[in-house]
């Protein structure tokens, strides 16, 4: 039974991105679950040990494998289904050994922007009291990383996923559209007149690699980029902003 359960925002990659507090929160745990996602992503748990070893973390560390998704069912479907499995992997995970005290989840980015932690633990029973450490948004860590701002002046943001770009394109009521969780470079299905795109990639990380402007222009890049750097790694986390018109 998980009494508290901490879910600390890490940031886009970089051991630095965590603040204070969520270092401090993870000296403070008694329990740390890391997730397992497969040989090929083997360096995301080894990059979760190095953040808990930079803050000096002395949990109990318990793994768990990641479940993946059943892609014959409907996209609303498959992902309830997928949390479900994780809420019930973290219990069983705990089970096996948890030590008494608070348990503490290092989130990407953070709990509460593109993430379903918080929708996870809710699955849990009985219902954990939930303490939520911000982090570095992969937001902040691109607009940082290309030395520009999200917004322009008086202009509408956006922020949304490859699947929602491909389905009703960009939304007309915004200058800038940040897009998330896009592995299939959806930006191929726009119009690219007028349009500007910077692109990041391993935000953070020493593996960085930034892109960016006319989207006519540098579309083709990103694509090829990515496609090698996947190859590569054996695993790629990126994000990228659409802006129409000039930079700021």
């Amino acid at each position: 039974m998980i009494r508290d359960l901490w879910l600390v925002g890490i940031g886009t990659g970089s051991p630095a991105h965590i603040s204070l507090e969520g270092q401090a929160a993870l000296r403070d745990a008694a329990t740390i679950l890391i997730p397992r996602k497969g040989p090929a992503k083997d360096d995301l748990a080894e990059l979760r040990h190095r953040i808990l070893d930079a803050a000096g973390a002395t949990a109990r560390v318990l793994h768990f494998d990641m479940p993946t998704r059943d892609d014959s069912l409907p996209y609303q479907d498959r992902v309830i289904a997928w949390h479900d499995e994780i809420a019930r992997r973290w219990q069983s995970a705990l089970a096996e050994g948890a030590s008494d005290g608070p348990v503490a989840l290092l989130v990407w980015g953070d709990p509460g922007l593109y993430d379903s932690t918080l929708r996870i633990a809710q699955r849990l029973d009985p219902k954990p009291a939930i303490r939520v450490v911000p982090g570095i948004t992969a937001l902040q860590a691109l607009t940082a990383a290309h030395a520009i701002p999200f917004n322009t002046v008086n202009g509408a943001v956006t922020v949304t996923t490859g699947r929602r770009l491909r389905d009703h394109g960009l939304p007309s009521e915004s200058d800038t559209a940040i897009v998330m969780l896009d592995g299939e470079c959806s930006f191929q299905q726009i119009e690219p007149d007028g349009l500007n795109i910077w692109w990041g990639a391993y935000l953070g990380m020493p593996e960085q690699i930034l892109l960016s402007g006319p989207l006519q222009e540098i579309g083709p890049r990103i694509i090829e980029t990515r496609a090698e750097a996947r190859a590569r790694h054996g695993w790629l986390m990126d994000v990228y902003m659409l802006r129409r018109g000039p930079a700021l």
